[in-house]
């Protein structure tokens, strides 16, 4: 297994993270070191039973970080390049790795190297625009010159101790731009990870035609949730099947937050499922991730706006320790899945099976591909009665939740979880 089959990871959103500016410092504006802050973090990721440290963007730019105007300068709203490599051997001292986020589709409108732009006579300013965002404008992905600056940058990274990318809009970008890129980088860093975020199309076309290891597995994230609100299992029940699909290319990027969307326990509307979906997440193959935040149970609602964010990305602490410890029950539960998900490392491959469906009821199995006596069986019930439900035969030893176990059957509570090895 390489490494990154063994990285959960929690997601950090910098800026936000650390109150910094809305807009860029004055030129003249000495850097004000708020990494070295994240560095308090590190123990408390570990504790949670993380061991990657996914950053947000960190790179100059003009006000959100998504509008980049120089990669290879640390944005002096959160310190100094010396200041990331700290935080890089801290983490490292720690056994933690670090991804960092690469906006490598747009840039902020003072980009000084307009050469690299994609014109358009018609738009505003003579470059073309992302999604109709006018302060951010497009690279031109057909230049050579751009796979050129693109490869220089995430090497130079690769270089000072990250552990690989995190590349923002992925499918916006060609793929032929992507393999040239990654092959690059790849022939440098051959063990750096990759992973784009893919919002919707073909997932294992960025893989195995853009070199890519993984992409965000959207199409779980909402099936999750949606299916949960619903009370219809049938649609998460569809996406798993379609997850095993995946895994036949490649190990997806899983999640049930991130910086872009409203969170998990304000997207809910029934706050018990919180703990159905957080089963879902860390039972299910993938690499999965945790957004800063989520495992205290943070609220937040991303708004169509300007600003819509900041809901979502908020300041913390300054240290774990201040935290509300009306978070720490969920806390406590991320621990327990996470800690079950380390003693069965092989789910990150797992195939799963549906033994029982309902509108209000699944159970399913998980099962090593490379070795079919490494199983565990999940039910869940989100009805407010108690229910009986059907599992393969086994001889099942309940492992976390509130599940009685027989050979071929599963009792729940109402709104009740289980998970048993086989």
């Amino acid at each position: 297994m390489r490494w990154s089959e063994h990285a959960i990871w929690w997601h950090v959103y910098p800026l936000g993270f650390t109150g910094a500016e809305r807009e860029a410092l004055p030129p003249s504006a000495p850097p004000v070191p708020r990494l070295a802050g994240l560095a308090d973090w590190l123990d408390y990721l570990v504790e949670l039973g993380c061991n990657g440290l996914a950053l947000g963007p960190v790179f100059a730019s003009e006000t959100h970080g998504y509008d980049t105007l120089d990669h290879f300068r640390v944005d002096p709203r959160l310190g100094t390049e010396d200041d990331l490599r700290r935080l890089l051997d801290q983490a490292s001292a720690r056994g933690v790795r670090v991804l960092l986020d690469g906006v490598f589709n747009h840039v902020g409108r003072g980009f000084p190297h307009t050469s690299l732009l994609r014109r358009d006579p018609d738009a505003d300013g003579g470059f073309a625009t992302f999604e109709g965002h006018h302060r951010l404008v497009a690279l031109d992905h057909d230049q050579p010159a751009v796979a050129d600056y693109v490869t220089d940058v995430m090497t130079h990274w690769l270089a000072r101790g990250i552990d690989g990318w995190r590349l923002d809009a992925a499918y916006a970008v060609p793929l032929p731009f992507w393999r040239t890129v990654t092959d690059r980088v790849r022939a440098r860093f051959p063990d750096a990870w990759l992973v784009g975020e893919v919002i919707h199309g073909d997932y294992p076309a960025f893989v195995q035609q853009g070199g890519l290891d993984s992409v965000t597995q959207y199409e779980l994230w909402k099936a999750v949730w949606s299916s949960l609100n619903d009370r219809n299992l049938f649609e998460l029940a569809w996406a798993l099947d379609r997850h095993n699909a995946l895994l036949d290319a490649f190990v997806p990027q899983t999640f049930l937050g991130n910086h872009d969307v409203t969170r998990l326990a304000s997207r809910l509307t029934d706050e018990r499922h919180l703990a159905h979906a957080l089963v879902i997440l860390l039972t299910t193959a993938g690499v999965p991730s945790v957004y800063s935040g989520d495992e205290q149970a943070f609220r937040g609602i991303k708004e169509d706006r300007e600003g819509g964010d900041d809901a979502v990305r908020p300041a913390f602490p300054s240290h774990p320790r201040d935290l509300a410890p009306h978070g720490l029950p969920l806390y406590r539960l991320h621990q327990l899945l996470i800690g079950l998900r380390r003693r069965h490392p092989w789910l990150v491959h797992a195939r799963t099976t549906v033994a029982t469906l309902t509108n209000t009821a699944l159970t399913y199995t998980l099962t090593d591909p490379a070795d079919a006596r490494h199983t565990l069986a999940i039910a869940l019930n989100l009805a407010d009665a108690p229910a009986d439900l059907a599992l393969p035969h086994a001889n099942w030893q309940p492992a976390a939740g509130d599940g009685e176990f027989a050979p071929d059957r599963v009792g729940l509570p109402a709104q009740g979880w289980a998970i048993a090895t086989g």
